[in-house]
C-alpha cells in the first residue's frame, strides 16, 4: 500500500543521538511542576521570588502556540536540498609515458602529506614518474545521498603537472571533501566521499582540437559516498513552536512510514521547535523534489469530515490546465483517498491535465497510470523526464512492457530514456541481457524496428546500447587511435578489421574481428582495450563517414522542460 515500506537499515549518522524533542516538553513539564510546589508553600514568597515571575512567562509562552496554517509548505521550507560539491588532490598511474615529474606546488605538497599519512614509501619518487602525474578530483553529492552511493568524478590536471595526457590512466583512492577558503585559508571538511577508477579524458568523447580534453576527464561512478546527507523542513519564524513542529511531523508520519511487518516508524521527526528532520521514502529514490513538494503540500490539521469538500476543491482545480499540477501534487500528498478523483482526472481529452494525473497516481504504485505515462512520453518531450521518473518506482511487472514498446519510437531520446529507466529497475531481467566485456563496459542489442542508433554514455556507468541493426563499418584506410591503437582493414580476409596496439615495453597485441559495430568493440577489447578506447574510436569512425548510423552521446530526456499549451510548441530535442 502507498506509504508503506519495510524498514530501511539505519546509517551511522541517522542512527546517531539527537537533540530530542521531548527535551523542550521536560522543559514545560519541569516548569509547570515548580509552580505547583511553589504554590503549595504559602507565604514562602521568597521561594518563588523573581525567577518564578519569569518561569511562569516562559510557560505562557510555550503555551501560546500559533495557529498552524493549512498546508505544510505556508508553514515551512526545505533545508539540505542544495548539492555539495567536494574536491580532492589525486595521483592517476599506469599512464604509458604521458605522466611527468610535478613541479613543486600547494596540490604535491597536499598529494606527499596525504601519502605519507597512508604509510606511502618514498611519494617524491612515485610523483617523478612519466607514469603518474598529479590530479585533482571533482565530484558533486546530490541532496538525499545516502552512504554507500556512487557518483561521477570530474578529473583536471592542474598547472605544473606536466601530465600531457590521462588516456589509460587509474586514479588510486583519493579522499574528496568540502573545502573553503576562510579568512585567506584553506579549510577542509571531514571525508565524504572515496574515489578510484579508470579516466576517460574528454578528448576520447569531445575530441582533442583543444589539447586540454586530454589532461581532463571523468571517472563514471568512481565515487562512493561516505556519509549519508540529512535533509529536513525548517518552520518559519511565525510558526516556530514545540505544538506546531509535532503537528507537522505527525502529519506527515501519517501519510509516510516504515513498516516492517510489526512496528511502524514514521519518516519526519522533529528535532527542535524550528527543525523537522525527513527520511526519504524509497518510492522517491530517483524523485527526491517531488517527494519534498508532496511532503510540503499534506494539510497539517486534516479532519476526516473536511475530506469530502476538500476533495471536491481539489477535482475542480485539477479539471483546469492554470490550477492541475498543484492539484495533482496535494492530491498525491492525501494518498489513498485521492486515488478515484485522480483515476477520474485520466478521462480527459486534454494530454496536460491527463499527465499530471496519471504522474500522482504513479507514485500512489496505481497501474491504471503506465498507459498514460507511457503516451505522454512519445508525444511530448516536456513528459519525457518526469513520466519516466514516475514509472521507474512503479512496481508493476506492466512498466516493463511499457518501457520495451518506447525501443520502437523514433526519437532516440525516448529510447534511450526508456533504456536507461528499465536498466535501474529491479526487473531488468525480464528485457534486458547485457553482454559484460571484460571489466571494461556492458554492451547491449536492442531489437528496435526504429532507424538503427549507437548510444554511448559518459554517465554513470560504462556502457554502449545499439538499438536495431547498424550498417557495418566501413573504413577506408585506418583509424589511429590513442595509444598506438591502429584499426584497418584486413588485406588477407576481405570483410574483417584488423585491430592491433603497439606499444613500447609491451608485446605486441592484434586481432581481427567483423566489421560490426559489436565486432569492432569486442575486438578492441580483446586486445586490451578500454571503454575510453572504444568511445573515442566510435566517435572518430563517424567524424570520418565510417559509421553511416546516428552516434548519439548520452541522449536522455531534460529535465524542466517548458510546456507550451494551445497552438505554441513545446520545446525541441537537442
Amino acid at each position: 500500500m502507498p506509504g508503506r515500506t519495510p524498514e530501511p537499515k539505519r546509517t551511522d549518522e541517522t542512527a546517531r543521538p539527537k537533540p530530542a524533542l521531548t527535551d523542550r516538553r521536560g522543559l514545560l513539564l519541569s516548569v509547570s511542576t515548580s509552580l505547583l510546589l511553589g504554590g503549595t508553600l504559602t507565604g514562602c514568597t521568597s521561594f518563588l521570588g523573581r525567577n518564578a515571575s519569569s518561569d511562569e512567562n516562559g510557560v505562557a509562552k510555550l503555551l501560546d502556540a500559533p495557529e498552524p496554517p493549512e498546508l505544510i509548505r505556508e508553514a515551512a521550507a526545505p533545508r539540505g536540498l542544495n548539492a555539495i560539491e567536494i574536491t580532492g588532490v589525486g595521483l592517476a598511474n599506469s599512464l604509458p609515458g604521458t605522466g611527468g615529474p610535478a613541479d613543486p606546488s600547494p596540490y604535491r605538497d597536499q598529494l606527499i602529506e596525504e601519502m605519507r599519512r597512508n604509510d606511502v614509501k618514498n611519494p617524491n619518487d612515485i610523483l617523478e614518474q612519466e607514469s603518474n602525474a598529479i590530479v585533482r578530483v571533482y565530484a558533486t553529492i546530490p541532496p538525499g545521498a545516502k552512504r554507500g552511493d556512487t557518483v561521477d568524478l570530474r578529473i583536471d590536471s592542474p598547472a605544473g603537472s606536466n601530465a600531457t595526457d590521462l588516456h589509460g590512466g587509474w586514479l588510486l583512492d583519493t579522499r574528496l571533501r568540502l573545502q573553503q577558503v576562510l579568512q585567506g585559508r584553506v579549510r577542509k571538511g571531514e571525508v565524504l566521499a572515496m574515489g578510484t577508477g579508470s579516466i576517460m579524458p574528454r578528448a576520447a568523447f569531445e575530441g582533442d582540437a583543444d589539447t586540454r580534453m586530454k589532461t581532463q576527464g571523468v571517472v563514471l561512478a568512481g565515487g562512493t559516498v561516505q556519509k549519508t546527507r540529512n535533509m529536513g523542513l525548517v518552520l518559519r519564524p511565525e510558526f516556530q513552536h514545540v505544538k506546531v513542529s509535532s503537528e507537522i511531523a505527525a502529519a506527515i508520519n501519517r501519510r509516510f512510514f516504515f513498516f516492517d511487518g510489526t512496528t511502524r516508524r514514521g519518516v519526519a521527526k522533529a528535532i527542535e521547535d524550528d527543525y523537522i528532520e525527513l527520511e526519504l521514502h524509497p518510492r522517491y529514490e530517483e524523485s527526491l523534489g517531488r517527494y519534498i513538494t508532496v511532503v510540503r503540500s499534506i494539510a497539517i490539521n486534516e479532519r476526516q469530515g473536511n475530506s469530502q469538500p476538500r476533495l471536491q476543491k481539489l477535482a475542480s482545480m485539477l479539471a483546469d490546465p492554470a490550477t492541475a499540477a498543484d492539484a495533482a501534487l496535494q492530491l498525491e500528498a492525501l494518498g489513498e483517498s485521492a486515488i478515484p478523483t485522480l483515476t477520474a482526472g485520466l478521462n480527459t481529452d486534454n494530454q496536460e491535465l491527463r499527465f499530471y494525473a496519471a504522474e500522482a497516481l504513479a507514485y500512489l504504485d496505481r497501474r491504471d497510470a503506465i498507459a498514460p505515462l507511457a503516451a505522454a512520453i512519445a508525444a511530448e518531450p516536456a513528459f519525457r523526464h518526469p513520466a519516466l521518473a514516475a514509472l521507474k518506482g512503479l512496481e508493476h511487472p506492466e512498466v516493463v512492457d511499457a518501457l520495451v514498446s518506447l525501443f520502437q519510437h523514433s526519437s532516440i531520446e525516448s529510447r534511450y530514456g526508456a533504456f536507461a529507466t528499465l536498466r535501474g529497475r529491479n526487473d531488468s531481467i525480464l528485457a534486458l541481457s547485457p553482454e559484460k566485456l571484460g571489466t571494461a563496459l556492458q554492451y547491449y542489442q536492442i531489437d528496435s524496428t526504429a532507424p538503427a542508433a549507437i548510444v554511448l554514455s559518459t554517465r554513470e556507468v560504462p556502457e554502449v546500447v545499439v538499438f536495431g541493426t547498424p550498417a557495418p563499418v566501413r573504413i577506408q584506410g585506418a583509424i589511429l587511435g590513442p595509444n598506438a591503437l591502429i584499426i584497418k582493414p584486413e588485406s588477407s580476409a576481405p570483410g574483417k578489421l584488423r585491430i592491433s596496439r603497439f606499444q613500447v615495453g609491451q608485446d605486441d597485441r592484434r586481432t581481427t574481428a567483423p566489421p560490426t559495430i559489436g565486432g569492432l568493440i569486442r575486438g578492441i577489447i580483446s586486445i586490451g582495450g578500454d571503454y575510453a578506447d572504444v568511445v573515442e574510436v566510435l566517435r572518430e569512425a563517424k567524424s570520418k563517414g565510417y559509421i553511416s548510423d546516428q552516434l548519439a552521446i548520452d541522449p536522455l530526456p531534460k529535465a524542466l522542460r517548458t510546456y507550451y499549451r494551445e497552438d505554441e510548441s513545446s520545446e525541441d530535442e537537442s
